[in-house]
């Protein structure tokens, strides 16, 4: 009887979360991704809106801060450590930066992917002088 009852909470609970995942739950925040003209996804997801060397370029990030009111991002740091003077707002952004995308290349990348010197997470390291 007991295990019947908890067979058919679960249940319930996981047809909840599918008609969720179907169409009927909006993004978090409670919001849509607002679409780019013409129905399309915004630039920082798409090819248009990332930079060769790496990264978002200009039209990638004025995206992203249209899709994401209140965001922060800012363009990469680029300037070589050597320039910057040690301590400052742009250095420890470049230290915070090169740690987290390291690790997540340690840990999230295949073999493969961390080898290969055109994927993406490569090229923001080399780009951010990491």
């Amino acid at each position: 009887m007991l295990k019947h009852m908890f067979r058919k909470r679960f249940q319930k609970g996981t047809d909840k979360i599918y008609s969720q995942l179907e169409h009927k739950v909006p993004y978090p925040h409670g919001q849509r991704v607002k679409l780019a003209k013409g129905g399309r996804t915004p630039a920082w997801q798409r090819k248009e809106g990332k930079s060769a060397s790496g990264g978002l370029n200009r039209k990638g990030i004025a995206s992203y801060r249209a899709a994401n009111p209140g965001s922060k991002l800012s363009m990469a740091v680029t300037t070589k450590p050597s320039k910057l003077k040690k301590g400052s707002k742009a250095a420890n952004r470049r230290k915070s930066f090169c740690a987290r995308m390291k690790g997540m290349k340690k840990r999230l990348t295949s073999a493969k992917t961390a080898r290969d010197p055109d994927s993406r997470i490569n090229k923001s390291l080399r780009k951010w002088n990491c």
